[in-house]
């Protein structure tokens, strides 16, 4: 399945503590982000999550505990079997993509040459989707939807539901948050 397919809800739970997962479970979000556990409780975080209904994307770069190797993939994929990964590192997503898991690349704007970069990354390692942080730059959110043609997701620095609109009119497919009370914002 496609992500575009999966968003019923454009607001994404970006779960970065353990105490907001059952907020996550009971908004209206169906995409979970899990930004939060190590080694020894992310597989617990994912079944109730998937529990739930949601679908899980789980960002390694914050999973306490977890190699950089293709061999931590090949694990997560077979054992904890979340939706899909979220990664900064190329190589991560290219190990992902062989193991059959959505991908996510996460990018950082924060001026002319990170924008750059990380649509050369993008190019390189073919993710399903990017994320792209900050989400406050719809005209830069715009730019990189038609560039990059893969479906874009938004976060960081949004704290309004104008904030979400004007990045979903920019051409992003949905916008994730940390902040709980945006998780039931009706989009």
């Amino acid at each position: 399945m496609e992500l575009v397919n999966m968003v019923e809800s454009q607001l994404i739970a970006s779960i970065k503590n353990q105490k907001d997962l059952d907020k996550a479970i009971k908004s209206s979000a169906n995409i979970a982000f899990l930004l939060t556990g190590d080694i020894s409780t992310a597989e617990d975080y994912i079944k109730q999550l998937r529990e739930a209904g949601m679908f899980i994307f789980l960002h390694l770069d914050f999973i306490e505990g977890l190699s950089n190797t293709k061999s931590a993939i090949k694990y997560i994929a077979d054992v904890w079997k979340p939706t899909g990964i979220i990664s900064t590192k190329i190589n991560m997503i290219r190990y992902a993509k062989e193991e059959g898991l959505i991908t996510i690349q996460r990018i950082f704007l924060i001026d002319r040459a990170a924008v750059d970069k990380g649509i050369e990354m993008v190019k390189s390692c073919k993710p399903d989707a990017v994320e792209v942080l900050p989400g406050l730059m719809p005209k830069v959110v715009d730019k990189l939807s038609h560039q990059l043609k893969l479906p874009l997701i938004v976060g960081g620095l949004i704290q309004e539901k104008e904030d979400i609109l004007l990045a979903l009119e920019a051409g992003a497919l949905a916008v994730s948050s940390g902040d709980p009370a945006m998780w039931d914002f009706d989009l």
